[in-house]
């Protein structure tokens, strides 16, 4: 399923939305990645925020498959959002509890990195956990 809109914002700049719910299972992360490529294509982003929100979805959506539970209808929520000078990113899952918080790793790990590459790539990142599980982040759009 796939919802999007779009609108012209208080600036008259273009807004843009889509939402799509995926099977919660591992090759959700590559199917995404290229519908979120394909939105930012269309909306002209830079190959900067380009790279970086591809990097940060598929940790997001990867954290959320290994972690997480998928919602009744097993699925997983994606969506983002150009808004201004923001690309927002969000995953749903219906998982409660658990620590979210990013940790150190050495150049070695398999595994575990997940929310320290998020931590680092993304200008801003934070949880809600007041319905299931939603991780957000921001980046900042880059001139082309």
């Amino acid at each position: 399923m796939v919802r999007g809109s779009h609108f012209l914002g208080s600036a008259g700049r273009m807004k843009a939305h889509d939402t799509i719910c995926l099977p919660f299972v591992s090759s959700t992360p590559s199917v995404a990645r290229t519908r979120l490529a394909a939105f930012l294509t269309v909306h002209r982003a830079s190959d900067v925020v380009l790279d970086n929100a591809l990097i940060v979805i598929s940790e997001m959506i990867a954290n959320a498959v290994s972690h997480g539970v998928p919602t009744p209808d097993g699925t997983i929520e994606i969506s983002w959002s150009l808004n201004g000078t923001l690309l927002e990113l969000s995953v749903y899952d219906a998982g409660v509890g658990g620590s979210l918080t990013p940790v150190e790793f050495d150049e070695d790990s398999l595994s575990g990195r997940g929310l320290s590459i998020i931590n680092r790539v993304a200008d801003r990142w934070w949880v809600d956990m007041s319905t299931g599980t939603r991780v957000n982040a921001e980046l900042v759009l880059t001139p082309h």
